[in-house]
């Protein structure tokens, strides 16, 4: 996780919501990504959206089934859709979305077992850096 917080601190860095994510295989990071949604001009352009693409061509394949997501923020419902399509083992994720979430604040689509695929969730991990990154990112934002 201390990894993510890394890639969310490099999107506080570019003025874009700090939220950061890795996917890891065997122990070995195999894809990074933070929020590029302004830099790219790209709405998808999510830190878990990047990082997944970023694992797939690192692999050659579609299906993450052996791989892990490590995302400073709940996912929202299209990131949560990439982590069920792409069948990824375990989602970790730093702290809760309530305006956006899709993985138990306002939906819970990667554990409502109607997929054929089931993902373990894991939730508070490092909570506190998470919180203080994008608060200090909206703080910033509303004194402007």
């Amino acid at each position: 996780m201390y990894a993510a917080l890394q890639e969310a601190e490099l999107a506080l860095e570019k003025d874009e919501i700090p939220i950061g994510a890795i996917v890891v295989h065997n122990n070995k990071i195999i894809g990074r990504g933070h929020n590029q949604v302004i830099q790219l001009k790209d709405p998808t352009a999510h830190a878990e959206m990047l990082a997944i693409t970023a694992a797939s061509n690192y692999l050659s394949t579609q299906f993450l089934s052996d791989c892990d997501l490590f995302v400073t923020v709940e996912p929202c419902i299209m990131c949560a859709g990439a982590v069920l399509l792409a069948r990824i083992k375990n989602l970790y994720f730093s702290t809760f979305e309530p305006k956006s979430g899709a993985a138990g604040s306002i939906y819970n689509l990667v554990e409502n077992n109607k997929y054929n695929h089931k993902i373990n969730v894991y939730s508070g991990i490092y909570q506190d850096e998470s919180k203080k990154l994008l608060q200090s990112f909206f703080l910033k934002k509303r004194k402007n």
